[in-house]
This record gives structure tokens, C-alpha cells and sequence, in this order.
């Protein structure tokens, strides 16, 4: 049933009305109005590359965190639950104000980055993880995305293997199973259902 929501958001200009019911204030959201369901909905419906991908489906937000994450516990496996849970999370903030490509982020400027960090403050306030992250944590995660973004490029987006390694690295070693599964663009439907799997799971530990 969708939740009723909260006094505070409805009065504010730029709020977003989301599918639980909940209304986001993008510009001053509070922890309180933000839903996991409707992240999971959300990221598993923004198409990363700007959809300039192969395959019948996009290749989702929510699938590249999903990646993401799973580079890192195999670079490193004595990441915690906590870690993992905001390497998880790391593109959160993308559920309502979509995927800039990085060009254009640098055209816009700061004020998309003050949105991205504010809703990712309150997306991590919501689920008990640190407000502001760790240099390691941040390491941790532009290390995993660059090497998530370098298989992405090749598999996907048609970059040859030398541009992709020129503009982000090397690609990370992952068994031929989890790159088939995990690079083979999903519905809107499973990508949503596997992301929330995998942050209940997190959850439980």
C-alpha cells in the first residue's frame, strides 16, 4: 500500500513524487522520504551510456551498481557489510536525477554534484551508513566503477579494448559466468528484483 507523505515535502517546489507514495524534495530531501523499493524501481529504469548500448533491454543504473559491487568483493573480500552496502548504494542518488555522462556533468558544473551529494546524504542517514564517505571507501568505489565502466565499454557500448583501458584502466578479472551474467543487459523487472535481493541480503548479515 503507498505510504502517505510526509508533511514537510508537499510544500516544497521541487519534490518528486514517488511511486511508494512518498514526495522527495530533491533540493532538501529527508531521510524520511526515502523508500529502498523505490530506488531499486528508479535505478532499474535509467539507462546507463546514455542507451547507447547493445541488446534488447538497457544496460540499468541498478545493474552497473550491481556490478560494481561485485567487482569490488572480488578485489576485495574482506569488505564489510557496511562497505559493501554503500558501494551498493553509490549511484543512488541517480533513481531521480537520472545518469549525466561525465562530459556533460563537467559542462553543468557544481550544482548537479550539491543535488547528487545531498541525496546521497539522506539515501545513506535513511539506511545507517556513514553521512560523508571515507577516502578508502571513495577509493574503493571509483576504483570498482572504472573497472565495472572498462568491461561495460568493450561488452557493450562498442569502445575498443584500447580505448577503453585509455579512459578507464584496465578491466577487472572476473570468471567468464559473472561477466556473461552481469553484461547481458536485464529487463526493467529483473534488474529491480535483483537489486533489491542483493541489498536485503546485505541487510541480513
Amino acid at each position: 500500500m503507498p505510504r502517505k507523505p510526509t508533511p514537510h515535502s508537499t510544500s516544497s517546489r521541487a519534490w518528486q513524487r514517488m511511486l511508494s507514495g512518498r514526495r522527495l524534495d530533491l533540493l532538501d530531501p529527508s531521510p524520511l522520504d526515502v523508500e529502498i523499493a523505490d530506488i531499486a524501481h528508479g535505478l532499474a529504469r535509467v539507462a546507463r551510456w546514455n542507451g547507447q548500448t547493445e541488446g534488447t533491454h538497457i544496460f540499468s543504473v541498478a545493474q552497473h551498481t550491481l556490478l560494481v559491487e561485485t567487482v569490488a568483493r572480488a578485489r576485495w573480500p574482506g569488505l564489510d557489510r557496511k562497505a559493501r552496502l554503500e558501494i551498493l548504494l553509490h549511484d543512488a542518488p541517480e533513481y531521480v536525477i537520472g545518469d549525466m555522462i561525465s562530459p556533460f556533468k563537467a559542462v553543468i558544473g557544481g550544482a548537479y554534484k550539491v543535488v547528487e551529494a545531498r541525496l546521497l546524504a539522506a539515501i545513506h542517514l535513511r539506511f545507517g551508513l556513514p553521512v560523508k564517505r571515507t577516502a578508502e571507501i571513495e577509493r574503493m568505489i571509483k576504483t570498482a566503477d572504472r573497472g565495472a565502466a572498462c568491461l561495460e565499454a568493450t561488452r557493450l557500448a562498442g569502445f575498443s579494448d584500447a580505448e577503453a583501458r585509455r579512459f578507464f584502466g584496465p578491466p577487472p578479472a572476473l570468471s567468464p559466468a559473472i561477466e556473461r551474467d552481469y553484461l547481458t543487459p536485464w529487463s526493467a523487472g529483473t534488474a529491480e528484483k535483483r537489486f533489491l535481493e542483493r541489498f536485503n541480503a546485505l541487510l541480513r548479515e
